[in-house]
């Protein structure tokens, strides 16, 4: 679509690049700004969103190595190839890493672990969401052809050599379907962290509501190679599965919780 924002000379800089930075920086904002309100070392969780953000980037790459490691064992170049190195990797494998590396941080610094991944949660959805207008503009994590009237065609050459999708072709355009889902999320979760609430109960909430859409969208979104695991679930979507669940189970276990305190203090008033 628009992989390349400009040129001068020999040097490019990819859209794509530039808008997972603006996406960073934008999350970290965000995760600082609900630190402070929520009486948490502010210095000490932007760190925290520093390593989250580089363990994000290596977790991403390899998962994406992982999930395609028969293409790369036929062809061991590939690993080192311009466009394995420039995708921007699975963001499931991205959230795994990030999340060992945060409770490993978390405990070394004495951070609440629960009130610290409800602070991240916006920032993560915000920061995603930008994310992957990103993919949009490379071209990347494209979906399935279709004849709705807002698939989307790519017809930039480069696009096709720098990730491979498809010209000519109108395909539906699942980047901006996770984009727009994960700005509405965002809001969701900010709005809900801004008001009382139990610990965990909002990244608890992200999980479910952010692996829903990403189980949903994976139906219509292309997978070059075969699934690795048979049957009509992906990798992608058994882990949204497992996160749901996860999710579920911890966010109904917090709103028992917060709920018990007030329901004993009306006994106890009668």
């Amino acid at each position: 679509m628009f992989p390349r924002l400009f040129q001068i000379g020999s040097y490019s800089q990819a859209t794509y690049g530039v808008l997972v930075a603006l996406a960073f920086l934008l999350a970290l904002t965000v995760i600082a700004h609900l630190a402070r309100r929520a009486s948490l070392n502010g210095d000490i969780v932007v760190k925290l969103g520093i390593l989250c953000g580089l363990s994000a980037i290596v977790g991403a790459k390899i998962m994406m190595y992982l999930i395609d490691i028969q293409d790369y064992i036929r062809n061991p170049r590939e690993i080192f190839s311009l466009a394995s190195l420039q995708a921007g990797g699975v963001f499931y494998g991205g959230l795994i890493a990030a999340l060992i590396a945060a409770a490993v941080y978390m405990r070394r610094h004495h951070l609440p672990a629960l009130p610290t991944a409800d602070v991240f949660a916006p920032g993560i959805a915000l920061g995603h969401g930008i994310g992957r207008l990103g993919c949009f503009a490379a071209g990347c994590c494209w979906g399935l052809p279709t004849s709705l009237p807002w698939g989307v065609t790519y017809t930039n050459p480069l696009s096709q050599q720098l990730v491979g999708v498809p010209l000519g072709v109108r395909l539906h355009p699942t980047q901006l379907y996770e984009s727009a889902a994960e700005f509405l999320i965002f809001g969701i979760l900010y709005w809900r962290i801004r008001r009382q609430h139990a610990p965990g109960a909002i990244i608890s909430l992200y999980l479910i509501l952010y692996s829903a859409v990403r189980f949903l969208v994976e139906f219509v979104r292309y997978h070059e190679q075969p699934n690795p695991l048979g049957g009509p679930l992906n990798t992608s979507q058994w882990i949204s599965l497992a996160l749901i669940a996860l999710g579920a189970a911890y966010f109904l276990r917090n709103v028992g919780r917060a709920s018990t305190p007030a329901a004993g203090l009306q006994t106890r008033s009668r």
